[in-house]
């Protein structure tokens, strides 16, 4: 590096908190194996902190319905014997499901399940909420006496809440099929095991479950990171060669200071190429994206370690603690010494 480019370099450091992006020559640097492996799928959640809030299981003879309003976690449905359909709030097209199915409602928005007989179903056919509630894991028969569908039900909370750029573009719904190739095998082995432990009431059936529920988020957002369809924006992007490899190389290398060209030219595309393809299937720009992740790590590393501000504020890349301080308040309306106050607190008030 020439002393020209070192004095350059340092004056961006001390005036805007960041490096200056590395030579051209250095662009043509194809990113290495470990960089392309980086589980993105496994960060994301990692980050989030998942945790199952509740089980239940529920034989329902037909005729049945019930009706979920929306809420703040997501919901899943295991459909372990007969038939069922769901309706999402917003959602034209309903979903039908046949035994060995799955559905999640990851942003918990308000829908019907019912048994699918008829077109609508009738305001009797719908169990109360009283109803519905009742022992966790405690199987309860519902509905009428007709052909009759075993559904497993659990949500999930995020600690986070559901701030993650790949997670925030999800659909309102996501049916994972016993039918579908890509998904059977693996599915057909959790689902049968929810199905059976459920069932049982063995001692420590609700921590397998929720160990069980975890496989089955993961497989959920996995087969979604592999789907080959193109609407919509989300982890599908990680389907994407050059897309993939780039969030690959931001979750894994988050410290360094990307530029879109440095990003284009390291999985090999053109910067106009790269910048609208990735817009189509993450849903934002290159660096908006970056920046709200490593706003996201750091939000976490706040809440969890006890590193100073200037150790956290350079692990997402920032050198100036000051540019770090800003860059935090405007994506969380507050800085980041308040925010790890704010958290502090919190943990001190029991929980119910």
């Amino acid at each position: 590096m020439s002393c020209s480019r070192v004095v350059m370099d340092e004056g961006c450091r001390r005036r805007y908190g960041f490096s200056m992006p590395p030579r051209p020559s250095l662009l043509s640097k194809r990113p290495n194996a470990a960089a392309r492996q980086a589980d993105v799928v496994s960060e994301v959640l990692e980050t989030m902190r998942f945790t199952t809030l509740l089980f239940g299981r529920f034989e329902l003879g037909a005729p049945w319905a019930m009706r979920l309003p929306k809420k703040e976690s997501a919901m899943f449905y295991v459909l372990a014997h007969g038939q069922a359909r769901l309706r999402v709030d917003g959602v034209e097209r309903p979903f039908h499901l046949s035994a060995g199915d799955v559905v999640l409602v990851p942003r918990g928005s308000g829908h019907v399940l019912d048994d699918g007989g008829r077109r609508t179903p009738a305001a009797q056919d719908f169990i109360s909420a009283e109803a519905l509630r009742g022992p966790v894991l405690a199987p309860r028969r519902l509905g009428g006496g007709g052909q009759v569908s075993t559904l497993i039900t659990g949500c999930f909370r995020f600690s986070a809440g559901l701030q993650s750029p790949l997670l925030s573009t999800f659909p309102s719904a996501i049916h994972l099929s016993a039918r579908e190739p890509e998904v059977a095998a693996s599915l057909s082995s959790t689902v049968q095991l929810i199905a059976e432990e459920s069932a049982a009431r063995r001692q420590g059936s609700a921590l397998v479950l929720g160990r069980l529920a975890d496989v089955l988020l993961v497989q959920a957002f996995r087969a979604r990171a592999a789907a080959t369809v193109t609407e919509g924006a989300g982890l599908q992007a990680l389907a994407d060669p050059a897309i993939g490899a780039a969030l690959g190389l931001m979750h894994g290398r988050l410290s360094e200071p990307w530029t879109v060209e440095r990003l284009a030219a390291s999985v090999g595309v053109s910067r106009s190429g790269f910048a609208a393809r990735f817009h189509q299937l993450v849903g934002e720009p290159p660096l908006q994206y970056l920046a709200r992740w490593r706003m996201t790590k750091a939000a976490q590393w706040l809440r969890e370690t006890d590193d100073s501000l200037p150790q956290v504020a350079e692990r997402v890349g920032y050198v100036s603690a000051v540019a770090f301080n800003k860059a935090f308040k405007r994506w969380h309306g507050v800085g980041p010494g308040g925010y790890r106050r704010a958290q502090q607190a919190a943990r001190t008030v029991p929980s119910e």
